[in-house]
């Protein structure tokens, strides 16, 4: 597959996954049009590329820079991000160098995956597993893991481990485990409030 079809299929894959998580989405031409979230996932696409390329780093942050100030939305290009990533509402996120983000995640506004080291040339940001939602405010940090399937609550400080399947929520977050294995997310948000995104 050619570098210009493959980007054709993500951002195909980009609206679709912005369709299934954004009811207030018209169509994809809405979408591609007017949601900063996504025009930022697109820069940041185009900016991790040119960091591959050590000579263009400097153009990766300068465009990284110019979408933040576009968007409101700060994603380093050295961070690896999966693909049908989707943020909502867009404003505020900072996703930092080393994290790395896994497929079908999806990040509301405000939402940071920073570290809590200077340490330079170490893995300092979280690691974010596949089908993962962060709530608006929530702030994930270190060099930590979000298994697979877990949800981050709404305005939760996130400093140790997240299991898979698992729900973090509050200051400092505390885990709680489904009721049952095909415990519907949806329903679990009316028996536990702090996890409305």
């Amino acid at each position: 597959m050619s570098w210009l079809a493959d980007a054709r299929s993500r951002v195909r894959e980009d609206l679709d996954s912005a369709m299934a998580h954004d009811p207030a989405g018209a169509n994809r031409a809405d979408l591609a049009l007017n949601s900063p979230g996504l025009h930022a996932i697109w820069s940041y696409r185009l900016a991790h590329k040119l960091w591959q390329r050590p000579r263009l780093r400097p153009a990766a942050r300068l465009l990284s820079t110019a979408t933040r100030a576009a968007t409101g939305v700060e994603i380093h290009p050295g961070a690896e991000i999966g693909r049908r990533f989707f943020i909502d509402h867009g404003s505020g996120v900072v996703i930092g160098a080393t994290a790395v983000v896994g497929d079908d995640v999806m990040l509301y506004h405000g939402t940071t995956l920073g570290g809590r080291s200077l340490q330079r040339d170490a893995k300092r940001h979280p690691t974010v597993g596949n089908r993962v939602t962060i709530g608006t405010g929530a702030k994930v940090l270190g060099n930590i893991e979000i298994g697979d399937d877990a949800q981050v609550g709404a305005n939760a400080v996130v400093v140790k481990a997240v299991p898979a399947g698992t729900i973090a929520t509050g200051i400092p977050a505390t885990i709680r485990w489904p009721e049952h294995p095909a415990e519907d997310p949806y329903e679990a948000l009316f028996r536990e409030p702090a996890i409305f995104i």
